[in-house]
């Protein structure tokens, strides 16, 4: 018995309705450097990663802020960022930014859109 309440304590059971599924979030992401292991050349707009949030890999299309054409490795920027499904968000998650099973990037959700 005292296994499963360790387990049940782990996994981070919420109770149900509480936390809402949503698609699009806007989020603060450092992109790692090429010395952190992350990209070697900089991504566009319309850059389709997978995210990694909490425990579901989803991917999803990355809306840069007017006025921005690329992200270099090694930079912060603000997101917007569109799920190709919905995922149980809330304001104050983090995520990782993959890519072909590494970690390219790291964010906050900083305010839920759809």
């Amino acid at each position: 018995m005292e296994s499963r309440k360790k387990t049940l304590n782990v996994a981070g059971i919420s109770c149900s309705g509480s936390v809402k599924p949503h698609t699009e979030f806007e989020a603060e992401v450092y992109v790692l450097a090429k010395e952190e292991g992350g990209r070697h050349t900089p991504f566009f707009k319309g850059y389709r990663p997978q995210f990694y949030i909490q425990t579901t890999d989803v991917t999803g299309e990355i809306v840069l802020q007017p006025g921005v054409e690329m992200v270099m490795p090694g930079d912060n920027t603000k997101m917007n960022v569109k799920l190709i499904v919905p995922v149980a968000i809330e304001e104050g998650l983090r995520f990782a930014v993959r890519e072909g099973g590494h970690t390219v990037g790291a964010g906050v959700v900083t305010k839920i859109i759809a």
